[in-house]
């Protein structure tokens, strides 16, 4: 029970690696909150859960929807202690194919929404004065250029960076900012990037997924328990002296 006690929010909570942790938090002892862009899923995600679970509508390319998550979480559970920055989205193209329109969507939501949720939920913790965990999640795309994804990869980037500088910043109020890299994990959000793979390399459906599978030093892809472990360590006290960090959790697939 090292959540025991704790309020946690988790942005794209409603399935995926989101749902996972939602779902291990509370077994650990948190009133988790399934914050999700729809509504009705994150509802039912919480019932599901049990645990005094809440379910909450969250849009983070919109402050007033942010804003909004924050009050409706601590008019309903009295304050926040957690946060999990796991909403993103995914876009790839060659380099020539890019257009404005897939980066805005990439940067509203993994950087600019993380950042502004980030900060909203900081300002609360701060209020409380009792400080907090945030954990925000990128990516082994943000530890390296990749020819097809040269905008995802440069978000995730910027959520390292990000998780570094808000980190150096909020240690002071006692908030302790990390993050998580996941590697190659299976997800229904694998299965969309697979189909781009198999569209600009020609592939069938299903290929790329066993290729990179197979590369990691593991020996397969993770899948979205094993991503867990690590987000409970970093929201519970055993990570108090951690700062500024992004934990590598991919299998062997790159090390920093």
């Amino acid at each position: 029970m090292k959540l025991l006690g704790k309020v946690a929010v988790i942005t794209g909570g409603a399935r995926g690696i989101g749902r996972a942790i939602a779902t291990r938090y509370a077994e650990e002892g948190a009133r988790v909150v399934i914050a999700d862009i729809n509504q009705a899923e994150s509802e039912n995600v919480a019932r599901e859960i049990g645990h005094d679970a809440l379910g909450v509508g969250l849009n983070v390319t919109k402050q007033e929807s942010i804003d909004a998550m924050v009050r409706d979480v601590v008019a309903r559970a009295g304050r926040i202690d957690i946060l999990v920055n796991n909403a993103g989205v995914f876009e790839m193209a060659p380099v020539l194919e890019i257009t404005r329109e897939s980066y805005a969507k990439q940067f509203a939501v993994n950087v600019e929404g993380l950042l502004f949720t980030l900060q909203a939920v900081a300002k609360q913790m701060v209020s409380q004065g009792e400080g907090g965990k945030i954990v925000n999640f990128a990516s082994q795309a943000g530890r390296r250029g990749e020819a097809l994804v040269a905008v995802y990869c440069a978000s995730k980037a910027a959520v390292i960076s990000l998780t570094q500088s808000t980190g150096l910043g909020l240690i002071k109020y006692g908030i302790n900012v990390n993050g998580i890299a996941p590697g190659v994990v299976d997800t229904p959000m694998w299965d969309v990037v697979d189909a781009q793979f198999a569209k600009y390399e020609n592939l069938p459906l299903g290929e790329k997924k066993r290729q990179v599978g197979l590369a990691v030093p593991y020996g397969r892809m993770g899948n979205v328990g094993d991503m867990v472990g690590a987000a409970v360590f970093l929201a519970s006290a055993d990570a108090g002296y951690i700062v500024a960090q992004t934990l590598n959790v991919d299998g062997g697939n790159w090390m920093s």
